[in-house]
């Protein structure tokens, strides 16, 4: 079994979660034989408003939630307020201690950097957040141009919609390239920008 936790709160931005929730759920829900599991989960597990007004209910506290595998850090205005919060900073250091794998998207990675996790890595975060994301932490290599980093113990993602091409990174990464254009085409997803 691989469990996912999508961790959310006030302010994050909508599609940086939403996104790599449809595919990965998907994934969970169209091949239940892989043995996946996907759930949402905030600080004290009460509703939060996310950047754009849309209100959603986490599956589970941090402190309820079930041991994950994968957690899933999205970004948006709310990661200001995390920099420098104690309480994220030893979670996310408990969570890569234990060997969870550990993503982000868009300016989900300044918490990472905020917490140690980028020190000595290349990583990307939202095209005007890069400079931020590298003062925050120790020898962070910027990767501009990347949609997503995989640096093996973490993966960051650039702005919002790159989320997506990431967790199809993701379910390449822990099952098959196969599988994860299974995915993409079962929610038809076409990353050809129409314009």
């Amino acid at each position: 079994m691989t469990t996912i936790g999508i961790f959310v709160f006030d302010g994050a931005e909508e599609l940086d979660w939403a996104g790599p929730w449809e595919v990965l759920s998907s994934w969970a829900q169209i091949w239940p034989e892989d043995g996946v599991t996907v759930f949402t989960m905030s600080l004290d597990g009460e509703p939060v408003t996310c950047a754009k007004g849309l209100r959603m209910i986490p599956d589970y506290s941090l402190t309820a939630a079930p041991p994950i595998d994968v957690l899933l850090y999205p970004g948006g205005r709310g990661t200001r307020g995390h920099l420098g919060d104690h309480t994220i900073r030893s979670w996310l250091q408990a969570e890569r201690d234990r060997g969870t794998l550990m993503t982000s998207v868009c300016t989900g990675a300044l918490v990472y950097a905020d917490a140690g996790l980028l020190d000595g890595r290349p990583a990307t975060t939202y095209w005007s957040a890069l400079d931020l994301m590298t003062s925050l932490g120790t020898d962070i290599q910027p990767r501009p141009d990347d949609r997503w980093v995989d640096s093996g113990e973490v993966i960051t993602a650039a702005g919002v919609s790159a989320g997506i091409d990431m967790a199809l990174h993701l379910v390449r990464r822990l099952h098959s390239e196969a599988r994860a254009v299974e995915v993409r085409r079962q929610i038809q997803y076409d990353p050809q920008p129409p314009i």
